[in-house]
């Protein structure tokens, strides 16, 4: 760990004289804030983004974890929402307007797709997703009205990347704004902010926060475009986070790198191991040879994530039901980033949600967490033994 890194972590932004001198910042519970002059509170309603006046705004718990955040993400500043999906969506909200044109790499996170397919789409904006192995395919996108680029380096699931600087540098071009969600390699394997990209979001819920007990996302960028975002959509949607699940997720990035490199430690063998297994048809994870845009992950990633998707050589659902069922270590289950394995089987989202499912039923995610990498890759070949 480096010392910057560790000061961080640690130590940044802990006033601890103005916290009784306690260890461990204070969770600051309060809704409300009183001032002793009415030209004091006057001061404070002109200066929301960075005083407390209504914890909707500014709350002085979740201003410590923005300044770890920001700082994490190479930013000026950050903003601490209640989900990831809030973080996108005010970004984007923020940023277009009736009759602008939008691109997107295809494929991205179900719930960003949703707000550009179906609510923005109400409103008079238009979506284009494209393939973003090719950043060329942006320019090609835009039309005169487009103010808005969307990336996700490497999606949750597939694990398709985009070229981010070639992407920031055509963005620029044109004045258009640029977005990565970058929750699949945290700030530590990855900072978009580096390749010239305006916007950073994050499903705090994953990595950062790592323990699976909190749901929370972050927007980092600009101090001129977080204010922008806070003084409108911030506050006009109040997606904001408890000052609890704040304190949480300052819990959480004490262990950040401790938990993602132990994370990527073990994703490495597990990969391997199951890329060698004859019962397993294809293993996506871009620091494979095998993928088909290593050299990029390389290049612009530190190191590669726990997320690992696989497809089995199963003939029906059943036998990916025997795959998974059979599993001792993995718990069924969505979201990913914590302490604990999981699988996230696609043959489960059958039927009306908000996820699309235009995937093959053979696909299984697997997170790869902490525990001993030999006991998972045990756990796993009697899984496939029994499929």
């Amino acid at each position: 760990m480096t010392e910057d890194l560790s000061h961080l972590l640690t130590h940044l932004g802990e006033d601890r004289e103005r916290g009784f001198d306690a260890v461990i910042p204070p969770i600051v519970q309060s809704g409300n804030f009183c001032y002793p002059t009415v030209a004091a509170m006057r001061d404070t309603v002109q200066h929301e983004f960075e005083k407390p006046l209504y914890s909707r705004g500014y709350n002085p718990t979740v201003a410590v974890v923005r300044q770890k955040l920001a700082a994490l993400e190479k930013a000026e500043d950050a903003l601490l929402f209640s989900s990831g999906s809030a973080a996108i969506a005010a970004a984007v909200i923020s940023f277009v307007k009736a009759g602008d044109h939008i691109v997107c790499v295809h494929k991205p996170y179900s719930w960003t797709k949703k707000l550009l397919s179906e609510l923005l789409a109400r409103f008079g904006v238009e979506t284009t997703f494209v393939d973003g192995t090719d950043a060329e395919n942006y320019r090609k996108a835009c039309k005169p009205n487009t103010t808005f680029f969307i990336t996700e380096s490497p999606n949750s699931l597939t694990f398709e990347l985009q070229d981010l600087r070639a992407v920031a540098s055509i963005a620029k071009e044109r004045n258009i704004i640029s977005l990565c969600d970058n929750s699949y390699n945290s700030p530590l394997f990855q900072n978009p902010i580096d390749f010239g990209i305006d916007l950073v979001a994050h499903s705090g819920t994953k990595y950062l926060n790592g323990h699976s007990d909190v749901v929370c996302g972050v927007l980092a960028g600009s101090q001129a475009h977080m204010r922008q975002v806070m003084s409108k959509e911030f506050m006009t949607l109040g997606a904001a986070p408890s000052p609890h699940d704040a304190w949480l997720l300052m819990r959480g990035l004490r262990t950040l790198e401790l938990r993602v490199n132990r994370s990527a430690d073990n994703a490495e063998k597990v990969a391997h191991f199951l890329e060698a297994h004859p019962k397993v048809k294809r293993v996506h994870w871009p620091f494979l040879e095998s993928h088909p845009q290593y050299a990029l992950a390389k290049k612009q990633m530190k190191r590669c994530g726990g997320l690992i998707t696989i497809e089995l050589d199963a003939s029906d659902e059943a036998a990916v039901e025997r795959f998974c069922d059979a599993s001792k270590r993995f718990l069924i289950a969505v979201s990913w980033g914590g302490f604990e394995s999981l699988q996230w089987p696609v043959c489960a989202l059958k039927g009306p949600s908000g996820y699309y499912t235009d995937l093959p039923f053979t696909m299984v995610r697997l997170y790869i967490g902490i525990e001993e990498a030999d006991l998972l890759i045990e756990d796993l070949d009697q899984a496939l033994a029994r499929m």
